[in-house]
């Protein structure tokens, strides 16, 4: 994968940073972490160099002057609401999140449950926690919020919630999800923290939009892309423009929102700390693009790859997605167009090839592009990723990887005993088809060994892959894309 992006200054200077904002103010900093902490594979998409948990990793060089709020909304708990990519709730997410920071030996000091109600739901959650020993605290609903500001920086306000009690100078606020309350817990604690005589400070640590990238550039055109459907725009920052003489990118809601948030600064503690939303942010990552060119590259296909994915949403769905038309919209800002890519068009040539049939395309680090196509034995993913991992290893493409003899059993076990209707085997049953053939077949532990090589590899499939296919292929870190339509299109019920 060619690098854009330097992760280890990237570490260097955010942790710094983040130390210079704590010391501005009375050594007690909230910063409202937007994003995903652990598996940030978006960023790692579009700055290739970015590790997934580069945030975290940044998190723990600070470790010793850090301490986790981890905030979830009644509403979310009331209403099951599922985290997409995980297919979990987000009240199980809090748990999953507490786990994964206790195990990496950060310090997780509490839950805080923003508007709070007394649903039966919300109650069995805060059992649960305080049944596991993790303290809970409860913020409410404020009436007239965001804009009725004398009420809200008032006892009837932020006066009403309860005060979280923290230990560390850096409290990270975090949340399995947008939309959660995270900024509110925020300035209700610098409300009671006031009253308490510490002159605490908050800023705000979002990787997208880069600020001092320019509001078209790829990489902030691909943030627009990935949040399409909440409708964020990225805009210059007008407060920034106006305080500094300088341009800075930021986005719709920040800017909507600060002149509320700089009135309930001045009423906390009688000044506002920032001229803009942009100074609010503690983002470095722009600073450590070592190679544009690569980073653009990377974001303009990722714009390609959430356009394909929310028309293959809304084939599934049935239903036309409204963010389709923010996305075209992006495509022609980006100066893309759909079918431009050679993974896509060496899939359809190999489709052509074979009668229609479905094909998929790999496109391998040095740029070489390998297929796949339908046969009796294995579907176009799983042949192309065969071939892919024979190019790689320097095998010959007809030397057999796996016999057919050693296909056909388990052919045999999906049709006959596990009552499926496809006898071809999928990637994840092809690989390991390919693992139990190592001790017999030298080639196939070479293959095998180039696993890794295919992170990062573009994919394209001229049909909907199963969830099988496109979960494997995404456990190997490879980039899927495919073409909204079904294998068999005259089907009433596709089962994915």
């Amino acid at each position: 994968m060619k690098i854009g992006f330097d992760n280890d200054k990237y570490l260097s200077m955010q942790s710094a940073h983040i130390r210079e904002r704590i010391a501005q103010f009375d050594n007690k900093l909230y910063l409202e972490f937007g994003g995903k902490l652990f598996d940030d594979y978006h960023a790692s998409r579009v700055l290739p160099g970015f590790h997934p948990d580069s945030k975290l990793q940044m998190l723990l060089q600070l470790k010793d002057q850090a301490e986790i709020v981890v905030v979830i909304s009644a509403e979310d708990i009331v209403s099951n609401k599922m985290r997409g990519d995980y297919g979990i709730t987000y009240d199980m997410d809090v748990l999953r999140l507490i786990d994964a920071f206790q195990e990496v030996g950060l310090f997780v000091g509490s839950v805080c449950v923003t508007m709070y109600t007394a649903e039966p739901e919300v109650e069995a959650f805060e059992n649960r926690l305080h049944a596991l020993g993790i303290r809970t605290f409860r913020h409410y609903k404020i009436p007239g919020y965001p804009n009725d500001v004398s009420r809200i920086v008032s006892d009837e306000g932020y006066g009403k919630n309860e005060y979280i009690e923290t230990q560390r100078p850096l409290v990270v606020v975090t949340a399995p999800g947008p939309g959660s309350g995270k900024m509110a817990v925020c300035l209700s604690q610098l409300y009671h923290e006031h009253h308490r005589g510490v002159k605490a400070g908050y800023a705000k640590f979002e990787t997208f939009p880069i600020w001092n990238l320019p509001l078209k550039h790829p990489v902030n055109l691909a943030y627009e892309a990935a949040t399409a459907d909440l409708n964020d725009v990225n805009m210059i920052d007008p407060f920034h423009l106006e305080a500094y003489g300088e341009t800075a990118v930021n986005y719709n809601r920040d800017i909507e929102i600060f002149p509320v948030l700089n009135a309930m600064f001045e009423m906390i503690s009688g000044k506002s700390p920032y001229s803009s939303p942009t100074d609010m942010g503690v983002n470095m990552a722009g600073n450590c693009i070592v190679d544009d060119a690569v980073c653009c590259e990377a974001s303009r296909n990722e714009i390609l790859r959430r356009y394909f994915k929310c028309l293959c949403e809304q084939k599934v769905g049935g239903t036309v997605k409204e963010e389709r038309f923010k996305l075209e919209l992006l495509l022609n800002q980006a100066g893309l167009t759909v079918g431009s890519r050679g993974v896509e068009q060496q899939a359809h040539i190999r489709s052509q090839e074979t009668g229609g049939l479905p094909a998929a395309a790999i496109e391998l680090p040095d740029g070489t592009i390998v297929t796949g196509k339908t046969g009796p034995l294995l579907g176009a993913a799983s042949s192309a990723l065969l071939n892919a991992l024979k190019k790689l290893s320097g095998i010959d493409q007809e030397v057999e990887l796996v016999s057919a003899r050693a296909i056909e059993p388990i052919q045999t076990l999906k049709t006959t005993y596990l009552g499926s209707k496809n006898p071809r085997l999928h990637t994840d049953e092809i690989l390991i088809a390919l693992s139990s053939s190592v001790s017999e077949n030298e080639y196939a532990a070479a293959a095998l060994a180039q696993l890794p090589k295919l992170k990062g590899c573009d994919v394209h499939s001229t049909v909907i892959l199963s969830s099988v296919d496109s979960d494997t292929l995404n456990k190997l870190g490879m980039y899927l894309t495919c073409e909204p339509v079904y294998e068999e299109e005259d089907r009433k019920y596709h089962k994915k």
